[in-house]
């Protein structure tokens, strides 16, 4: 595994749109401008520049001259993630009167995004790129106190299984300090659907849907091609429903209180769905629990070493933060590694499986770098099913992030290719649907679904600003004919017209159809009719970290490395060769509590 350096894929990123700051997205050049006298025309002003998720629009308020306050009227960005983004950056503008301001790690798009149209809006009052380069430049980095730090556990890692592991330990009696490399908590958490699995529900009982453990396990096992740990699929089978029960009893989650979900390769429905459809509710929450514990939070803290002692027991982590300081963190009693999969580290990507290099775009948030990948490869930690990475089928083909709107698959739409044939079943595992679209002309999809599947989900109203987003990109098409929706994107009319002809048999008359279909079977004959063009990308990484039934982490020998722990995506052998969906946010619950009560009773 050694011979690779750790890539930071969203830095390239960063610069790439840095320079997209010196061109307007306006109608004139900046440059060519003429300002007013002084620095800046007197008045309000709005613009709009391109976000993470769409447009964000600002108005700039100039009085004397110069910036007097900035208000966002409109953006898209997910809650939480890019929170940091709009708190730093636009009062340092007021307060330095500058647009030149650094971004903020964890948020680069969205801070380029307000950046950029703040600047917009200033072109409008006379202001050019010589203006704004020449003023004084803002950062954010700020030095700590303390070079070094004692507490029992240290959890590195932000997202759902490190908050859990941090409230476990903490209410088993241990002082707690989570670093968190990033402005905000969250993870891959924070951008999920916010689905869960678990058996036995009061939700499948009331929707009368028979399930066990066991047949989550057969389920889960199956899906990952019985490469899976069973002993690990076992224990996450038993504990998901307590722990659909602990996150609403004792950390204040809400679902969808009509919503149960059957993603690809599950037998039944068993996905419980966090209000919003999106993880926002859990991070939110399990945040709120952690502070009100007494958990401590070392935000833009990026673990880079863990240290041994003479016995090969863990008891530091070093670190460093944004003004480059090197921190210390000693763990009286544990770590627990929580840092998430490398879904984002194209090198590292490449180094496991060389079919995933820079075609594909990826789900993930920018974090994603296998950090903990790297700190236990240096003390000889084990490691299983490395070269396991998953795609997301249905994502947004210019940027990769994961559609939500096209949650309409899970509610009966279908697949089909530019040939204007259904060529998978829409309901089968990621991995395999994936493969299915890549094969297809122009390595893409299209969704379609009709009124009978969209007043089910709602996904285009209960999405309504992403669904915006992709309407105003030409990526998704509405119309009352279905002639008028195959000619939006060039798809075969007499072929999807004979598809859907086929389709509506099958689901009415039960007629033979040549490619499977499970889970949700709907009609697609009522309009407005809907199109989205889907491609997949890179969305989880299966492999990681050995650990075993207690969370603890094994090395080379199969021997637990004393005083570690870890849990969630940073682990392997739980999904084997491919993760169900709704299995990740159980997975990284039940180990990140397992992880952290262990890890305070060391």
């Amino acid at each position: 595994m050694k011979g690779w350096k750790k890539k930071t894929a969203w830095f390239l990123l960063l610069i790439l749109m840095a320079v997209t700051l010196g061109a307007c997205n306006g109608e004139e050049d900046i440059d060519e401008v003429e300002a007013p006298e002084g620095k800046y025309q007197d008045g309000e002003y709005v613009a709009t520049a391109p976000g993470h998720e769409g447009p964000i629009e600002v108005k700039v308020t100039v009085e004397n001259q110069d910036i007097a306050s900035i208000e966002v009227l409109d953006h898209n960005e997910t809650p939480v993630l890019t929170d940091p983004a709009f708190e730093k950056i636009m009062p340092a503008m007021e307060e330095h009167k500058t647009t030149n301001v650094d971004t903020v790690s964890g948020a680069t798009l969205t801070s380029l995004g307000i950046i950029r149209g703040v600047r917009n809006a200033l072109v409008e009052a006379g202001g050019n790129e010589e203006l704004f380069t020449e003023d004084e430049k803002i950062t954010f980095a700020e030095e700590a106190e303390n070079l070094e730090e004692t507490y029992d556990v240290v959890v590195i890692g932000g997202g759902g299984a490190g908050l859990s592991a941090a409230i476990e330990a903490q209410e088993n009696g241990a002082q707690v300090v989570l670093l968190e490399k990033m402005h905000a908590l969250g993870g891959n958490t924070l951008v999920s659907g916010g689905g869960l699995n678990a058996p036995n529900t009061e939700q499948q009982e009331r929707n009368d849907v028979e399930d066990s453990v066991d047949q989550f396990i057969e389920d889960t096992l199956e899906g990952g091609d019985h490469q899976n740990d069973e002993a690990l699929v076992s224990i996450m089978a038993e504990e998901a429903e307590g722990v659909t029960q602990w996150l609403q009893e004792e950390i204040g989650v809400n679902f969808i209180s009509d919503r149960l979900q059957q993603f690809g390769g599950h037998s039944v429905p068993r996905a419980l769905i966090a209000d919003g459809n999106k993880g926002v509710e859990l991070i939110e929450k399990l945040e709120e629990k952690a502070r009100d514990l007494g958990v401590t939070f070392k935000m833009a803290t990026e673990a880079t070493e863990l240290i041994m002692d003479d016995q090969g027991r863990v008891t530091e982590v070093k670190a460093k933060n944004e003004a480059e300081q090197e921190l210390t963190f000693h763990a009286n009693r544990s770590v627990v590694v929580a840092t998430g999969g490398f879904g984002d580290n194209l090198e590292m990507r490449q180094s496991f499986n060389e079919e995933y290099d820079d075609r594909y775009m990826t789900t993930v948030v920018p974090a994603t770098t296998g950090d903990g990948i790297s700190m236990a490869e240096e003390i000889e930690a084990n490691f299983v099913d490395m070269e396991e990475i998953q795609t997301y089928p249905t994502c947004n083909p210019q940027t990769g992030v994961i559609s939500y709107v096209a949650n309409s698959r899970f509610d009966g739409a279908i697949l089909v290719n530019q040939e204007g044939e259904r060529f998978i079943n829409e309901m089968g595992r990621r991995d395999t649907i994936s493969q299915g679209i890549l094969d297809q002309t122009d390595q893409q999809a299209y969704l379609i679904w009709g009124q009978e599947i969209e007043e089910v989900g709602n996904m285009t109203s209960l999405h309504e600003k992403e669904f915006q987003n992709l309407k105003d990109n030409d990526l998704i098409y509405q119309s009352d004919d279905l002639g008028d929706l195959a000619a939006k994107f060039d798809v075969e009319e007499e072929a999807l017209l004979e598809t859907l002809e086929e389709y509506n048999a099958f689901i009415q008359e039960g007629e033979a159809i040549d490619i499977e279909k499970t889970g949700s079977q709907r009609t697609v004959e009522e309009g407005p009719f809907y199109i989205q063009k889907v491609v997949p990308a890179v969305h989880h990484t299966m492999g990681g970290i050995k650990i075993n039934e207690n969370a603890q982490v094994l090395d080379v020998n199969d021997e637990r490395i004393e005083g570690l722990y870890a849990a969630g995506e940073v682990t392997g052998g739980i999904h084997g060769a491919n993760r169900l969906g709704g299995n990740a946010i159980t997975d990284i619950l039940v180990f990140g509590r397992i992880a952290g009560e262990n890890a305070a009773k060391e």
